[in-house]
């Protein structure tokens, strides 16, 4: 008898438990315990660090009595490469968690041929399924929360210093909030799936990572940005550029007629008689395009949102497959 075939035929019977964990919640844990207590360790061991760079943070900030230039310089030199380091490293989460965890879930099964069993045992597909999504997806949820709210503690009280005051683009509005979360629970599913289709671990995990690279690309340039609402400012093209809020990310820069009809910052710039050029074109505006900080809590639950019905869009896809298909 092969050890899959003691281990399913040991979670249907009523006996099988390990504390909370019951019948198949018990043999997804066993099966995939490696990768879900590295997840958990993992965590626990960021959060203390996060916890303890926040103490040197917050003295270094309490004892700053510099102006803005030499304080931004000073944070730098201080701690500039530990953020970077720590946005690095929680931006790498949802495209491991999707190529270790996601990638195996099913396909591992498939391949070893575990799944086939469930037919033989009281164990139904549904209930193999249900305990199969539902655990992993809770372990991921969890740590991936708990991770974001630490770093986002650590954060919030040098958000203006840290990458330059970008929270846009440099990392910091992908790993706070809800988005770390929704965006690990969206590449895991998405590589489920790939794992459901290809039915082999090795390649699905590398289809996962081209995927978790092409679809990061395409959120992070394309959507993300189109999250918010933009704002604008409008000034005389030969005044002076007006200073943007606090916080703010520069969008895009146009040049405008005096209706608001917009061309390219660099509309006549390169023309033999730019002035004529404008003169001729009606531009007598700058138009800037930012978001302003304010925005960004906003922007999160709607991305967050949006990600967690494709998420579960591609699940229910899974269980729809899984459940008209032979295993």
């Amino acid at each position: 008898m092969t050890t899959a075939t003691t281990h399913l035929e040991t979670a249907a019977s009523p006996s099988a438990s390990t504390g909370p964990l019951r019948g198949v919640l018990w043999l997804v844990w066993r099966r995939h315990r490696a990768a879900l207590l590295t997840g958990i360790l993992v965590t626990l061991a960021a959060c203390a660090l996060f916890s303890y760079q926040r103490i040197g943070l917050m003295d270094f900030l309490g004892g700053q009595q510099a102006t803005r230039e030499a304080l931004n310089e000073d944070f730098q030199h201080s701690y500039g490469s530990m953020f970077n380091g720590d946005l690095q490293f929680l931006q790498l989460i949802p495209v491991a968690v999707a190529v270790f965890l996601g990638a195996p879930l099913i396909s591992s099964e498939l391949e070893r041929g575990t799944l086939q069993l469930v037919t033989t045992q009281s164990v139904s597909r549904g209930r193999w399924l249900a305990a199969t999504l539902a655990l992993p997806l809770t372990v991921v949820t969890a740590c991936t929360v708990l991770l974001a709210t630490v770093f986002q503690w650590l954060w919030s009280p040098a958000h203006s210093l840290v990458v330059g005051g970008d929270w846009l683009r440099s990392g910091p509005f992908e790993v706070t909030g809800p988005m770390l979360a929704a965006e690990t629970l969206f590449l895991t599913a998405c590589g489920i799936a790939l794992g459901k289709l290809i039915k082999r671990t090795v390649p699905a995990m590398l289809a996962t990572a081209v995927t978790a690279v092409v679809l990061g690309v395409v959120w992070g340039e394309k959507l993300m940005p189109k999250l918010g609402t933009l704002r604008s400012v409008t000034y005389p093209v030969n005044g002076n550029a007006p200073s943007l809020p606090d916080d703010a990310i520069n969008m895009d820069d146009w040049v405008a007629t005096a209706d608001g009809r917009l061309f390219g910052f660099g509309t006549c710039v390169n023309d033999a008689h730019p002035d004529a050029c404008r003169a001729d074109k009606g531009i007598v505006n700058h138009v800037t395009q930012y978001l302003t900080f304010d925005q960004m809590p906003g922007m999160q639950w709607l991305g967050a949102a949006i990600l967690l019905a494709l998420t579960a869009a591609v699940l229910a896809f899974v269980v729809w497959r899984a459940r008209r298909r032979p295993l």
